[in-house]
């Protein structure tokens, strides 16, 4: 080291106690995680993305119990009320070099008091008196003057107070998502949050920490230890649901980045229940009727309702309207829909007269009648069911009642595949009403799941 800047720093650090470390950083500007002179070649997606989250200018200051940077206050004005880019950064852009020159000036987050600043940005502090010059008598030795330390008084640093403690923050999302999800997503988002917090607090984390210590690597680990111990398909939801709870507090107010939002999902391929062959499911049907008729009609309501179990599951007594032969469904998409009783179907109903309209259609031992039971119980226990007949035949986890629907749907596709004039789009358009999916897409997507789309024998045309 020269002898010059040897000089300055010991200096430096003997006058101001501090290192010539900078106590700020430059104010940045947060444009929705795009970089924004590459603002043109973004797609109008892309672009609109962006503008949904909040603009804002962030910096840095070290914080003076730990000697670090600590990122402060967010700043967003009006910036946000504004729907275009060039707007947003006009309000950010001033902001950012306001909040440049104050720091210039001396500005410090942790004091009570930064009234000096203002001053001195605007011209307020006076003049400095000259002092007059001390008169001493010749032939007299000078009184010695006596050095006294300037002492500073510094008003002790207050810990800042958490924006929102852990606990609290699941609080308030779990509050929030119990009125939005339905009483089946909701458990489960539960529970995902609930391991995701025993997990923070064994690794250290307290009630009482900011939610803001929760950052990107420390959902990575999560989620890597959610990988290693079951399936890229769960580590995937649970990167949902964190990316939910996530997002729940931007939208109160409490957090203004949504980190988890960038975390790439996994390739995930699911699992699909296998159709039944025709031999084998006629010997299913039979074993059933003779040794468990309730499970049966449970199952023709799988087939030919073209319904998932859980939505067996909530049927209710007046939700079928017998007379029009249609029965209402609360589905997983909609909130209701209205689907036909097929005859083949309805022929298999008991009278139902004598019920309420608000019995439930199964129970666990008869037609009609109150089951006190969450959605998901009730359909546990019609899979438990049935896996005595699957022990029965010998059938793995490759089959369940799933494999019901897939079986008529793909039956169903190939007999109107045989009709005469009918173009593949209009056997799937026909297919789609039965059915019950929302989109051509979706059905095509199905179909080519379950197998359903087959190739006549082409040996023919190799020979």
């Amino acid at each position: 080291m020269s002898s010059i800047l040897s000089f300055i720093l010991q200096v430096h650090d003997s006058v101001h106690d501090f290192t010539m470390k900078p106590n700020y950083n430059e104010p940045k500007i947060y444009t929705g995680g795009v970089e924004i002179d590459q603002w043109s070649k973004l797609t109008k997606k892309e672009q609109k993305d962006a503008l949904s989250k909040h603009w804002y200018v962030y910096y840095s200051f070290r914080d003076p119990e730990t000697g670090y940077l600590k990122q402060q206050q967010r700043i967003k004005g009006s910036a946000n009320g504004f729907s275009t880019r060039s707007a947003r950064l006009k309000i950010l852009k001033t902001i950012q070099r306001q909040l440049w020159n104050v720091l210039e000036a001396g500005y410090n987050p942790y004091l009570q008091d930064n009234s000096h600043v203002k001053k001195k940005l605007m011209g307020e502090l006076q003049p400095i008196e000259k002092t007059k010059p001390i008169s001493v008598k010749k032939n007299t030795k000078p009184e010695p003057i006596e050095i006294v330390k300037e002492v500073v008084a510094v008003a002790p640093q207050k810990k800042e107070k958490p924006i929102m403690t852990l606990e609290e923050a699941k609080k308030l999302v779990l509050d929030t998502k119990q009125k939005v999800l339905n009483t089946t997503s909701f458990p489960q988002y539960r529970s995902r949050i609930n391991r995701f917090y025993k997990w923070l607090y064994e690794n250290d984390f307290k009630e009482s920490d900011d939610i803001k210590t929760i950052n990107k690597k420390t959902v990575i680990q999560y989620l890597n230890i959610v990988l290693q111990n079951t399936s890229p398909r769960n580590r995937n939801n649970t990167r949902n649901d964190l990316n939910s709870f996530i997002e729940t507090l931007i939208d109160n107010d409490v957090l203004q980045e949504n980190f988890i939002s960038r975390l790439k999902k996994l390739k995930s391929t699911p699992k699909r229940n296998k159709s039944y062959n025709s031999e084998l499911l006629k010997d299913i049907k039979d074993y059933m009727d003779k040794n468990d008729p309730l499970l049966s009609l449970f199952v023709d309501f799988v087939s030919y309702g073209f319904l998932r179990p859980i939505e067996v599951c909530r049927i209710k007594i007046g939700d079928l309207n017998l007379k029009d032969k249609k029965m209402q469904i609360q589905a997983k998409n909609k909130l209701v829909k209205e689907k036909i009783i097929p005859n083949i179907l309805f022929d298999k109903l008991p009278d139902l007269s004598d019920f309420s309209p608000e019995d439930d259609l199964f129970t666990t031992n008869q037609i009609g009648g109150q089951w006190e039971a969450s959605e998901v119980n009730k359909r546990d226990f019609f899979s438990k069911r049935f896996k005595k007949v699957k022990d029965h035949f010998g059938l793995n986890v490759d089959y369940g009642l799933y494999s019901f629907r897939h079986t008529t749907i793909s039956e169903l596709y190939r007999e109107l595949s045989k009709e005469p004039n009918m173009s593949p789009h209009a056997v799937k358009s026909k297919l789609m009403l039965i059915t019950g999916h929302s989109s051509m897409s979706a059905l095509e997507s199905y179909l080519r799941d379950i197998d359903a789309q087959m190739p006549e024998d082409f040996s023919h045309l190799l020979t």
